[in-house]
């Protein structure tokens, strides 16, 4: 049976890839969907240079789909991209959201929009079965972001573990940042066909969060 063809909804961290993963073997993946800010060198959310988006596209052989936006006109190209990402034949876009209901609402309007099925895999699940279970099936993912005061910059370019999230746990940050404590990238999961190797540059403040600045090595 032919499986219907999929889009994944890439930030390029953790939540998104684990969406991924659960949902595989169930659709035909051929494009990853990122919005960029206006200028478009940086992801929206995580601060991912285009290289590292591009990097993690050809490590799941997906066609890397993006648009630029400012925070106002965000959804508007969102749902541009969806229609480009339809024209390839998509009929699904796979989210890795969790929580709060305007998310699963907006998920499913801008799909709408194109006759699309929004899909999301560990939506409403425990985080701290989710980022255990994303540790356990071989992902590697760092902290690129952080919020003060729940984190500060020493948190950045941790490597998610289960000591780590042991201690996010006790100081009562959520295990998968859904109260936006933390933002990750994924540097390897299963579905990578080589490790992502990135080395960190500098560490600035951005919105109020701290971000440290990363780039493609291999």
């Amino acid at each position: 049976m032919t499986k219907p063809r999929a889009a994944i909804s890439w930030s390029g961290g953790k939540d998104c890839c684990l969406a991924l993963l659960r949902a595989w073997n169930d659709f035909d993946f051929v494009a990853m969907l990122t919005m960029f800010n206006e200028d478009g060198e940086r992801s929206r959310s995580h601060g991912l240079q285009p290289a590292v988006i591009a990097a993690q596209a050809q490590r799941l052989g997906l066609k890397p789909l993006s648009s630029r936006c400012t925070w106002e006109t965000y959804t508007d190209q969102y749902i541009r991209m969806v229609g480009e990402a339809a024209s390839l034949g998509v009929t699904h876009v796979v989210f890795g959201d969790i929580m709060f209901e305007t998310h699963r609402e907006w998920n499913e309007g801008v799909c709408a929009k194109h006759g699309l099925t929004a899909v999301m895999p560990i939506w409403g699940e425990p985080t701290a079965g989710l980022a255990r279970e994303f540790i356990a099936g071989g992902g590697d993912a760092k902290l690129v972001t952080v919020r003060p005061p729940a984190l500060d910059e020493t948190w950045l370019g941790v490597t998610l573990t289960e000591s780590v999230l042991q201690e996010l746990e006790r100081l009562g940050v959520d295990p998968c940042g859904e109260n936006g404590e933390y933002h990750t990238v994924v540097t390897n999961c299963a579905l990578f066909s080589s490790p992502l190797s990135l080395m960190a540059t500098e560490k600035v403040v951005r919105g109020g969060c701290w971000a440290v600045d990363l780039s493609c090595t291999s």
